[in-house]
Protein backbone atom coordinates (compact mmCIF):
# COMPACT_ATOMS: atom_id res chain seq x y z
CA UNK A 1 0.00 0.00 0.00
CA UNK A 2 1.77 3.87 -1.03
CA UNK A 3 2.28 6.07 1.80
CA UNK A 4 1.11 9.57 2.49
CA UNK A 5 4.40 10.23 0.57
CA UNK A 6 3.68 8.70 -2.37
CA UNK A 7 0.42 9.30 -3.14
CA UNK A 8 0.73 13.17 -3.18
CA UNK A 9 3.72 12.75 -5.70
CA UNK A 10 0.64 10.66 -7.48
CA UNK A 11 -1.97 13.51 -7.14
CA UNK A 12 -1.12 15.61 -10.51
CA UNK A 13 -0.18 12.60 -12.54
CA UNK A 14 -3.96 11.12 -10.79
CA UNK A 15 -5.89 14.24 -11.90
CA UNK A 16 -4.45 13.93 -15.65
CA UNK A 17 -5.02 10.24 -15.94
CA UNK A 18 -8.61 11.08 -15.06
CA UNK A 19 -9.64 12.21 -18.20
CA UNK A 20 -8.14 9.51 -21.00
CA UNK A 21 -10.99 7.08 -20.72
CA UNK A 22 -13.13 8.98 -22.32
CA UNK A 23 -14.49 11.77 -25.17
CA UNK A 24 -14.27 15.24 -24.65
CA UNK A 25 -18.39 16.74 -24.99
CA UNK A 26 -18.82 17.53 -28.15
CA UNK A 27 -15.86 16.11 -29.54
CA UNK A 28 -15.52 12.46 -30.87
CA UNK A 29 -11.01 12.89 -30.55
CA UNK A 30 -9.76 11.18 -27.47
CA UNK A 31 -8.25 13.14 -24.83
CA UNK A 32 -4.06 12.91 -24.82
CA UNK A 33 -2.71 12.51 -21.29
CA UNK A 34 -0.51 10.60 -19.14
CA UNK A 35 -1.57 7.59 -16.83
CA UNK A 36 1.02 7.60 -13.77
CA UNK A 37 0.22 3.66 -14.08
CA UNK A 38 2.03 3.36 -17.72
CA UNK A 39 5.77 3.01 -16.75
CA UNK A 40 5.15 0.77 -14.02
CA UNK A 41 6.03 -3.06 -13.96
CA UNK A 42 8.22 -3.21 -17.61
CA UNK A 43 10.80 -0.73 -17.66
CA UNK A 44 14.33 -1.34 -16.47
CA UNK A 45 16.95 1.58 -16.73
CA UNK A 46 20.16 0.92 -18.35
CA UNK A 47 23.55 2.48 -16.03
CA UNK A 48 24.98 4.22 -19.37
CA UNK A 49 22.05 7.16 -19.23
CA UNK A 50 22.49 9.37 -21.95
CA UNK A 51 19.75 12.47 -20.92
CA UNK A 52 23.11 15.14 -19.31
CA UNK A 53 25.21 14.15 -22.47
CA UNK A 54 25.74 17.12 -24.50
CA UNK A 55 25.57 16.93 -28.36
CA UNK A 56 29.04 17.85 -30.37
CA UNK A 57 29.48 20.79 -31.92
CA UNK A 58 27.80 21.45 -35.24
CA UNK A 59 25.11 18.99 -34.42
CA UNK A 60 21.48 19.54 -34.51
CA UNK A 61 19.09 21.19 -31.79
CA UNK A 62 16.01 22.51 -31.37
CA UNK A 63 15.51 26.26 -29.93
CA UNK A 64 11.70 26.58 -28.62
CA UNK A 65 11.08 30.19 -27.99
CA UNK A 66 8.56 31.05 -25.52
CA UNK A 67 7.12 34.24 -25.60
CA UNK A 68 7.68 36.37 -22.33
CA UNK A 69 9.84 33.67 -21.08
CA UNK A 70 12.95 33.11 -23.35
CA UNK A 71 14.60 30.21 -25.41
CA UNK A 72 14.62 26.86 -24.19
CA UNK A 73 17.39 24.66 -25.69
CA UNK A 74 16.50 20.85 -26.40
CA UNK A 75 19.22 17.94 -27.10
CA UNK A 76 17.38 15.32 -29.23
CA UNK A 77 18.50 11.68 -29.52
CA UNK A 78 18.22 10.01 -32.86
CA UNK A 79 20.69 7.27 -31.98
CA UNK A 80 18.46 6.09 -29.24
CA UNK A 81 14.92 7.23 -30.72
CA UNK A 82 15.19 7.52 -34.25
CA UNK A 83 11.86 8.68 -35.62
CA UNK A 84 10.91 10.23 -32.50
CA UNK A 85 13.76 13.19 -33.17
CA UNK A 86 13.21 13.03 -36.79
CA UNK A 87 9.31 13.74 -35.74
CA UNK A 88 9.72 16.21 -33.50
CA UNK A 89 12.66 17.75 -35.95
CA UNK A 90 10.12 18.17 -39.08
CA UNK A 91 7.51 19.18 -37.23
CA UNK A 92 9.87 22.04 -35.71
CA UNK A 93 10.95 22.54 -39.09
CA UNK A 94 7.45 23.10 -40.95
CA UNK A 95 6.48 25.67 -38.38
CA UNK A 96 4.04 23.29 -36.99
CA UNK A 97 4.43 24.65 -33.13
CA UNK A 98 5.14 28.31 -33.83
CA UNK A 99 2.08 29.98 -32.13
CA UNK A 100 0.96 26.88 -30.52
CA UNK A 101 0.14 26.94 -26.83
CA UNK A 102 0.65 25.14 -23.52
CA UNK A 103 -2.23 23.76 -22.59
CA UNK A 104 -1.83 21.42 -19.45
CA UNK A 105 0.73 22.67 -16.71
CA UNK A 106 0.92 20.79 -13.76
CA UNK A 107 3.39 21.96 -10.78
CA UNK A 108 6.30 19.34 -9.76
CA UNK A 109 4.79 17.51 -13.09
CA UNK A 110 5.03 17.99 -16.87
CA UNK A 111 4.42 21.19 -18.62
CA UNK A 112 2.42 19.97 -22.10
CA UNK A 113 1.83 21.25 -25.19
CA UNK A 114 1.95 20.33 -29.43
CA UNK A 115 -1.88 20.34 -29.88
CA UNK A 116 -3.35 22.75 -32.61
CA UNK A 117 -6.33 22.53 -31.02
CA UNK A 118 -4.95 23.58 -27.44
CA UNK A 119 -7.74 21.17 -25.77
CA UNK A 120 -5.41 17.88 -25.29
CA UNK A 121 -7.30 16.20 -28.33
CA UNK A 122 -5.73 17.30 -31.39
CA UNK A 123 -2.29 16.54 -33.07
CA UNK A 124 -0.50 14.92 -36.08
CA UNK A 125 3.02 13.75 -36.81
CA UNK A 126 5.52 14.94 -38.85
CA UNK A 127 4.18 12.91 -42.10
CA UNK A 128 0.55 14.33 -41.66
CA UNK A 129 -0.65 11.67 -40.08
CA UNK A 130 -3.51 11.86 -37.54
CA UNK A 131 -2.62 8.03 -36.12
CA UNK A 132 0.93 8.44 -35.28
CA UNK A 133 3.45 6.10 -34.84
CA UNK A 134 4.90 3.53 -32.29
CA UNK A 135 6.82 4.13 -29.38
CA UNK A 136 10.70 4.12 -29.20
CA UNK A 137 11.25 3.81 -25.34
CA UNK A 138 14.69 3.46 -24.69
CA UNK A 139 16.63 2.22 -21.40
CA UNK A 140 18.84 5.01 -21.91
CA UNK A 141 16.20 7.88 -21.18
CA UNK A 142 14.11 8.38 -18.48
CA UNK A 143 12.31 11.01 -17.18
CA UNK A 144 14.76 13.28 -15.08
CA UNK A 145 13.98 17.08 -14.77
CA UNK A 146 14.01 18.81 -18.11
CA UNK A 147 13.63 15.25 -20.37
CA UNK A 148 11.27 15.86 -23.25
CA UNK A 149 8.79 13.10 -24.26
CA UNK A 150 5.80 13.01 -26.21
CA UNK A 151 2.07 12.66 -24.81
CA UNK A 152 0.09 9.95 -26.13
CA UNK A 153 -3.26 8.64 -26.01
CA UNK A 154 -4.92 4.99 -25.27
CA UNK A 155 -3.55 3.98 -28.88
CA UNK A 156 -0.18 4.44 -27.34
CA UNK A 157 1.31 6.22 -30.10
CA UNK A 158 3.30 9.44 -30.97
CA UNK A 159 1.83 12.24 -33.11
CA UNK A 160 3.20 16.18 -32.34
CA UNK A 161 1.90 16.27 -28.29
CA UNK A 162 5.42 16.84 -26.13
CA UNK A 163 5.57 17.33 -22.40
CA UNK A 164 8.90 18.86 -20.35
CA UNK A 165 9.66 17.42 -17.50
CA UNK A 166 9.52 19.34 -14.39
CA UNK A 167 9.24 16.57 -11.58
CA UNK A 168 10.08 16.76 -7.94
CA UNK A 169 13.31 15.87 -5.59
CA UNK A 170 13.41 12.62 -4.97
CA UNK A 171 14.83 10.87 -2.00
CA UNK A 172 15.90 7.09 -1.04
CA UNK A 173 12.24 6.95 0.97
CA UNK A 174 10.63 8.11 -2.31
CA UNK A 175 12.45 5.61 -4.38
CA UNK A 176 11.63 2.99 -2.27
CA UNK A 177 7.64 3.35 -2.47
CA UNK A 178 8.37 3.45 -6.30
CA UNK A 179 9.58 -0.07 -6.06
CA UNK A 180 6.67 -1.11 -4.33
CA UNK A 181 4.70 -0.12 -7.39
CA UNK A 182 6.67 -2.12 -9.57
CA UNK A 183 9.59 0.81 -10.79
CA UNK A 184 13.01 -0.62 -11.03
CA UNK A 185 15.90 1.58 -11.30
CA UNK A 186 19.54 1.31 -12.17
CA UNK A 187 22.65 2.37 -9.75
CA UNK A 188 23.12 5.60 -12.34
CA UNK A 189 18.79 6.14 -12.62
CA UNK A 190 18.60 6.31 -8.88
CA UNK A 191 21.48 8.42 -8.24
CA UNK A 192 20.26 11.08 -11.06
CA UNK A 193 16.45 11.15 -9.41
CA UNK A 194 17.85 12.23 -6.29
CA UNK A 195 20.36 14.40 -7.70
CA UNK A 196 18.31 16.17 -10.53
CA UNK A 197 14.58 15.09 -10.16
CA UNK A 198 12.20 14.47 -12.00
CA UNK A 199 8.95 12.17 -12.73
CA UNK A 200 10.08 8.20 -11.93
CA UNK A 201 6.93 6.63 -12.25
CA UNK A 202 6.67 7.71 -15.72
CA UNK A 203 9.53 5.91 -17.09
CA UNK A 204 8.93 2.79 -19.84
CA UNK A 205 5.26 4.24 -20.52
CA UNK A 206 6.45 7.20 -22.70
CA UNK A 207 9.10 8.21 -25.19
CA UNK A 208 11.60 10.32 -23.95
CA UNK A 209 13.32 11.98 -27.26
CA UNK A 210 15.08 14.80 -25.90
CA UNK A 211 16.55 16.73 -22.70
CA UNK A 212 16.52 20.81 -22.00
CA UNK A 213 20.25 21.46 -21.77
CA UNK A 214 19.86 25.28 -21.49
CA UNK A 215 16.67 27.77 -20.86
CA UNK A 216 15.01 25.00 -18.34
CA UNK A 217 13.96 28.28 -15.83
CA UNK A 218 12.07 29.17 -17.60
CA UNK A 219 10.15 26.22 -17.81
CA UNK A 220 10.25 25.50 -13.89
CA UNK A 221 8.65 29.39 -14.08
CA UNK A 222 5.98 28.42 -15.80
CA UNK A 223 4.93 25.64 -14.05
CA UNK A 224 3.74 28.08 -11.46
CA UNK A 225 1.20 29.85 -13.66
CA UNK A 226 -2.58 29.52 -11.71
CA UNK A 227 -4.57 26.77 -13.80
CA UNK A 228 -8.02 25.34 -13.53
CA UNK A 229 -8.98 21.63 -12.23
CA UNK A 230 -7.57 20.32 -15.47
CA UNK A 231 -4.41 21.86 -15.58
CA UNK A 232 -5.16 24.46 -18.32
CA UNK A 233 -2.90 27.88 -17.40
CA UNK A 234 -5.57 31.04 -16.66
CA UNK A 235 -2.92 32.59 -19.15
CA UNK A 236 -1.95 31.96 -22.62
CA UNK A 237 1.64 30.52 -22.65
CA UNK A 238 2.94 30.72 -26.39
CA UNK A 239 5.52 29.00 -28.39
CA UNK A 240 6.97 32.09 -30.57
CA UNK A 241 8.56 30.23 -32.76
CA UNK A 242 10.77 27.02 -32.94
CA UNK A 243 14.34 25.99 -34.87
CA UNK A 244 16.31 23.37 -35.68
CA UNK A 245 20.16 25.09 -35.66
CA UNK A 246 23.44 23.60 -34.65
CA UNK A 247 24.89 23.74 -31.14
CA UNK A 248 27.68 26.25 -31.24
CA UNK A 249 29.70 24.87 -27.81
CA UNK A 250 27.98 26.66 -25.45
CA UNK A 251 28.55 25.63 -21.96
CA UNK A 252 25.04 24.14 -20.93
CA UNK A 253 22.96 25.09 -17.81
CA UNK A 254 21.38 21.95 -16.34
CA UNK A 255 18.96 22.79 -13.34
CA UNK A 256 17.54 20.66 -10.87
CA UNK A 257 13.60 20.31 -9.92
CA UNK A 258 13.70 22.63 -7.68
CA UNK A 259 16.14 25.54 -9.62
CA UNK A 260 19.93 24.50 -8.88
CA UNK A 261 22.38 24.47 -11.77
CA UNK A 262 23.34 20.91 -12.16
CA UNK A 263 27.02 20.06 -13.71
CA UNK A 264 26.94 15.99 -14.79
CA UNK A 265 29.72 14.00 -14.18
CA UNK A 266 32.09 13.34 -17.11
CA UNK A 267 31.07 10.47 -19.14
CA UNK A 268 33.57 7.66 -19.34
Amino acid sequence: MPHGLLLRRLTAALCCAALSCGCLTACVHKQVTLDSSAGTNAFVQSDHLVNFTLPEIGEEIVVMTIRDYGDVKIRLFPDQTEKGAENFKKLVESGFYDELKFHRIVDGFVVQGGDPRGDGTGGQDAWGSKEGFSQTVSPNLCHFTGAVAYAIGEDKLNKSQFYFVTGEMQTEASLAEYREMGCAFSPAGEAMYQQIGGVPYLDGGYEVFGQVFDGMEYVLEIQKIKTDANGKPERAVVIEKAVVTQYDGAAPHYLTADGSEFTPEPST
